[in-house]
């Protein structure tokens, strides 16, 4: 059963496992299990996703239930209209915060949403970031005596495909457990030391404007699983933001 963060009669928000595939993908033919499927059957009716998160992001993915309501929830996401908040955790420590501007070319692969860009030049993409926790681990993992790791708050203002995964490997501080834009060995490193075998990127919170109501929706996904204990592994439990902690309610008005 999927985790349902919110659900009425035209919107339902579910907590997204890392590792499964929004929809149907070319790229992943031999794949049989995917959210849109797993939910259309787990509520007995079609669903229709407003946005995409990559494979490996874990996190709040929102789906509407019927068409009209889709393109209207559609329409906010591609406006750049919902607010999106991130966590992950990257090789290094980051400043304090800061923000990347930092144009990205279009990917022809999965996306977290693609919207209506069709040409290949490289498309604006800015995000917000501030470090909530660091730590430095006894271990020469790379070529220094000790490891640096630090977990980041994320805040994308546009939609670009893999948009924080390119934007964190720009900044030279990875995500850890990205086989694509990450570091083989601090992922291995991971793996052997904490059994985390995921990449760290969750979509914490998302808000939004109800598109048949008009209220606005405040929906929490608190980091669970392998991403939870290895938050509690390093200490950095108590350093998430305010509203993201595990016993506060999963979705209130903002």
């Amino acid at each position: 059963m999927l985790p349902i963060l919110f659900q009425d009669d035209h919107v339902v928000v579910i907590h997204k496992p890392a590792g499964l595939l929004v929809h149907r993908s070319e790229l992943d033919r031999h794949e049989t299990r995917f959210a849109v499927q797993l939910l259309r059957d787990q509520l007995g009716r079609h669903v229709h996703p407003a946005h995409r998160l990559d494979r490996g992001t874990s996190g709040v993915l929102v789906f509407a239930l019927d068409r009209d309501t889709a393109r209207q929830l559609g329409g906010q996401f591609e406006r750049q209209e919902v607010a999106k908040t991130y966590l992950a955790v990257v090789r290094g420590h980051p400043p304090e915060a800061g923000r990347i501007d930092h144009a990205l070319t279009r990917r022809r692969d999965d996306a977290e949403w693609v919207g209506d860009e069709t040409s290949d030049a490289a498309q604006p993409a800015v995000t917000d970031f501030r470090t909530l926790a660091t730590c430095e681990l006894p271990f020469a993992v790379d070529r220094y005596p000790t490891s640096r790791y630090a977990l980041v708050e994320l805040t994308p203002h546009t939609g670009r495909k893999h948009q924080i995964r390119r934007h964190l490997k720009h900044l030279s501080h990875p995500i850890v457990g990205d086989a694509t834009f990450g570091k083989g060995r601090h992922n291995r490193f991971f793996q052997q030391h904490f059994g985390c075998h995921r990449m760290l990127l969750a979509c914490a919170r998302m808000q939004f404007v109800h598109p048949v109501s008009g209220e606005p929706l405040d929906v929490v996904a608190p980091p669970d699983g392998d991403f939870a204990a290895l938050l509690d592994a390093l200490g950095w439990t108590t350093a998430l933001p305010p509203g993201l902690y595990p016993h506060l309610p999963a979705a209130h008005p903002a």
